[in-house]
């Protein structure tokens, strides 16, 4: 059988074809106990250590520290990428060759476990280190712990702190009215009218994480707490895509103002005043222009308009329902979680550490972009909480698109989304 990415869709409980192939996806999956010894030989499926650097981490060092403490349990890994994982996780699940432990995205917890594709781990674990509690909300569904978070990676509103202070402005905006005021002062245009400086680029960041930050500091909610109705179609929803459209009305934003991945970003190039950016942008400003951290030109702050808020993503780990060692499985997914092992995997990324307890790491307190992330994981908000999350998530960025481009109004494109969204949920 081929699988398409409908068919793949569909394995994780959006239509029959589960029931029809007969593969793990199926609601009477049976959960082998992780109880008696850690022994066998195990897969790791893994977004997380790409390259010759990650490898080397991982099968040079982490791997090795498991393995003395796990003598009995050998871990073969398969590497993908994040854009990859998807595709390639739901078509192991509907070819019934699910990895014994799986590292997943945010939001991607309730489509797999809804569907029992992931073991429920002790809950226990959740309180072995310091976890603000919005960190762990994405490794949970109907009240189970199933998975530990790893690293995290946040969004946040970077800005040259020497275009603000040519421009006289002497604090970040402390909500959106500022924030668009901003953007028009600190916008440049040429001789012909041509913007060679956004005062604000929100689009080098996926628009879909974009839009779900503005969603989150409007207020506003994706899903209610079943994960049966959807909730950005109201006012928020609507006003958190309407102020991409005003920016970019003011002259003060393009859509074609990007940054290309692996390059200097806007902030950098000195073409953008204020970005939308990940938490990694620290790692990136050290090695492409270090004199930016040496010279204190860049801030970050919070974005805020209603409420203060922060989206969270990043990656957890879990193990698999079907695997047949399970003791084994549930040893690497603890050991993965710890201290231990995630701090050196943050480190290589430019991540934010999924417990509290490194706070104190010389790697926090050098990284400002990650110290600001974990100051402030009270205000986190993560996407996702719907099992039809893998669906929807799909619809999202090209849909909101439609709006910036031009082509509708942000209502006409809310609209648009939560009728697909509503489609998605009702298949369950």
């Amino acid at each position: 059988m081929e699988y398409t990415r409908r068919s793949v869709l569909t394995a994780l409980g959006l239509g029959a074809v589960a029931a029809a192939t007969g593969c793990s996806a199926s609601s009477g999956t049976t959960q082998a106990a992780a109880d008696g010894p850690a022994e066998g030989e195990i897969t790791l499926l893994t977004p997380l250590f790409e390259g010759s650097t990650g490898k080397q981490l991982l099968e040079g060092k982490l791997l090795p520290a498991f393995k003395q403490k796990n003598p009995n349990v050998t871990v073969k890994v398969d590497y993908t990428t994040y854009s990859a994982l998807n595709e390639k996780l739901t078509t192991s699940l509907a070819g019934g060759l699910m990895p014994d432990v799986v590292m997943l995205g945010v939001g991607w917890i309730p489509p797999f476990a809804h569907k029992k594709v992931l073991a429920p781990l002790p809950d226990a674990l959740a309180k072995r280190y310091e976890y603000e509690d919005r960190v762990l909300e994405p490794s949970r569904f109907d009240g189970k712990l199933y998975a530990l978070p790893m690293v995290l990676d946040t969004r946040i509103v970077t800005y040259r702190k020497d275009l603000f202070a040519e421009a006289g402005i002497k604090a970040p905006p402390k909500d959106w009215a500022e924030l668009r005021e901003m953007s028009k002062e600190l916008a440049r245009q040429d001789g012909a009218g041509k913007l060679t400086r956004v005062g604000f680029d929100p689009f080098s960041i996926d628009l879909r994480q974009c839009w779900e930050t503005f969603l989150f500091a409007n207020d506003g909610n994706l899903f209610d707490e079943s994960g049966q109705q959807v909730k950005f179609d109201d006012d928020r929803g609507v006003e958190a895509l309407q102020l991409f459209l005003d920016v970019i009305k003011d002259k003060s934003a393009d859509y074609s103002f990007k940054s290309s991945a692996g390059q200097p970003s806007t902030l950098q190039q000195g073409r953008a005043a204020m970005m939308m950016a990940n938490n990694s942008l620290w790692v990136q400003l050290k090695q492409q222009t270090p004199e930016l951290l040496a010279e204190d030109k860049v801030g970050a702050f919070i974005l805020a308009n209603k409420v203060p808020a922060m989206l969270q993503g990043g990656t957890l780990v879990s193990r698999s329902a079907s695997t047949k060692h399970p003791a084994a499985a549930e040893a690497l997914v603890e050991f993965m979680g710890t201290p231990d092992s995630i701090l050196p995997t943050a480190q290589q990324r430019g991540s934010v550490p999924g417990v509290q307890n490194l706070r104190t790491s010389d790697y926090v307190k050098n990284n400002g972009f990650v110290k600001l992330a974990l100051d402030n994981m009270s205000k986190a908000r993560s996407e996702g909480g719907t099992p039809a999350w893998m669906e929807i998530r799909e619809k999202i960025k090209t849909t909101l698109e439609t709006a910036v481009v031009g082509k509708r109004s942000a209502k006409e494109a809310i609209d648009e989304l939560a009728g697909l969204s509503k489609e998605a949920i009702s298949r369950l």
